[in-house]
């Protein structure tokens, strides 16, 4: 599959997308809240470094929930069984999309401090 085209190799992360959207509540929880932040960044105007910030984590955290994702979808067709290391794989990657949110949700408390506390 090297060497395709863009339209085709755009596809396939749509495709991606579309599965993960469709599969894993997560990842549409994930979406509900850019949505909201986008409607938040609307209202309050708080500048484009700050807007910049904001998209560029809440970005982070869906790119790493669609690894997440692929990367449960690969072991649990690789290795059905349950298994101390494949479980420590998930929990692990689980845990790099717990951190990106929690470093999200601390820009966004110092973005409301910026522009409350001045």
């Amino acid at each position: 599959m090297k060497n395709r085209p863009l339209y085709e190799r755009c596809g396939f992360a749509l495709a991606g997308l579309r599965v993960v959207f469709q599969s894993e509540r997560s990842f549409r929880t994930e979406c509900a809240f850019a949505i909201a932040a986008a409607i938040v960044l609307l209202i309050l105007r708080p500048g484009w470094q700050w807007a910049a910030l904001i998209v560029i984590c809440t970005m982070i955290v869906m790119a790493l929930e669609l690894l997440n994702s692929a990367l449960e979808y690969l072991i649990d067709h690789m290795h059905p069984d349950i298994h101390p290391a494949i479980k420590h794989s998930k929990d692990a990657a689980a845990a790099a999309v717990l951190v990106a949110s929690c470093g999200s949700v601390c820009v966004a408390a110092l973005l409301l401090m910026s522009i409350y506390l001045g």
